[in-house]
């Protein structure tokens, strides 16, 4: 939310960058100054202490656009206007209402109305200091609502699948150069949102520090997939394995492999269950599920194709596409 003294603070020149500045170059300035400023660097030093607030402050605004829109239209408004007790005279709230056209006298202004006509030019809706009703402290303007809230910081880490499926404490690298930990839950999918509270970026005017959401990215693993709390792994089979039927082994996810038995005339395609070998999380344990590929040999010698042949001549005289072709004929 804005605040009456944005009229006098020059966030830009605080942080010594032009009002185009890019996000990435604000953000490189930003951190450049963080270092040199911060009271851990600077124990005992309070001029360093209040130079880091104020580019704190300063970067808060800056870096979320919305405010950054806000700050650039008070700024351009001139030091003339003030959001001020009273309601009249000149630097009163008939500056601002002059952006408007307003003829309001010199009366004192108390309706929602009034409030709701200022408040409509910084995007907000319904009145009131940043709330849905006028009077409400839900943290806008220094004495009205309450101390700024500090921004939320987005990190990003890429995690491999089965760190991701079990869950485990890693050590990211901070804004500042700091590391901090963050725990990865059993069973995290990727593209999924960690948000670690009160680790963010420090409020400027002593609020609640704002949080760090770290976005998870989890690496493909070669054999599994996952369904939910399942776990997908094709299984090829030889096709007398199928035919006849067999016990196979199948692997697991960080465990021994488990047998499963392919009854006799097992289609390609078919899925086999295994309880409990899926993933295990706090909300419940999936199941591995195996799914049949009868493997089709690509070389076969003489005793082996005469074989085929032989069983070819002794097959049912059964067409496998014939319910295909006639579902397709409607």
């Amino acid at each position: 939310m804005a605040s009456q003294d944005w009229f006098d603070k020059d966030f830009y020149k605080t942080l010594g960058v032009s009002k185009d500045v890019s996000d990435a170059d604000l953000k490189k300035t930003y951190r450049k100054l963080a270092r040199k400023y911060h009271p851990d660097s600077n124990q005992g030093d309070a001029s360093a202490e209040a130079k880091f607030k104020e580019i704190s402050e300063a970067y808060a605004v800056l870096s979320d656009r919305d405010q950054r829109e806000e700050y650039d239209q008070i700024r351009a408004m001139g030091s003339g206007a003030r959001f001020t007790a009273g309601g009249r005279g000149a630097g009163g709230f008939e500056d601002v209402f002059s952006q408007f056209g307003q003829s309001r006298g010199g009366g004192r202004y108390t309706s929602a109305e009034d409030f709701e006509d200022i408040f409509s030019m910084f995007g907000q809706q319904g009145g009131g200091f940043g709330s849905g009703r006028f009077g409400q402290s839900t943290g806008g303007f220094r004495g009205f609502g309450g101390p700024t809230r500090g921004a939320d910081v987005t990190a990003r880490t890429t995690i491999d699948f089965t760190t991701a499926a079990k869950g485990e404490t890693i050590t990211l690298q901070g804004e500042d150069g700091r590391p901090f930990k963050v725990k990865i839950p059993a069973g995290v999918v990727d593209g999924q949102k960690i948000r670690l509270r009160g680790r963010g970026r420090p409020s400027p005017d002593g609020g609640e520090t704002g949080d760090i959401i770290v976005q998870v990215s989890v690496r493909a693993h070669p054999v599994f997939e996952r369904d939910g709390l399942n776990l997908r792994v094709k299984v090829p089979v030889t096709f007398t394995e199928a035919t006849l039927g067999a016990t196979i082994e199948v692997p697991t996810l960080g465990g021994d492999p488990v047998k499963l038995r392919v009854a006799p005339g097992t289609p390609s395609g078919r899925v086999l269950r295994v309880k409990g070998r899926g993933v295990e999380t706090q909300k419940g344990t999936g199941d591995l599920l195996a799914e049949v590929q009868v493997a089709v040999p690509a070389h076969l010698d003489d005793a082996a194709r005469e074989a085929l042949e032989r069983f070819q001549s002794l097959e049912p005289k059964e067409n496998p596409r014939a319910d295909l072709m006639a579902k397709a004929r409607g």
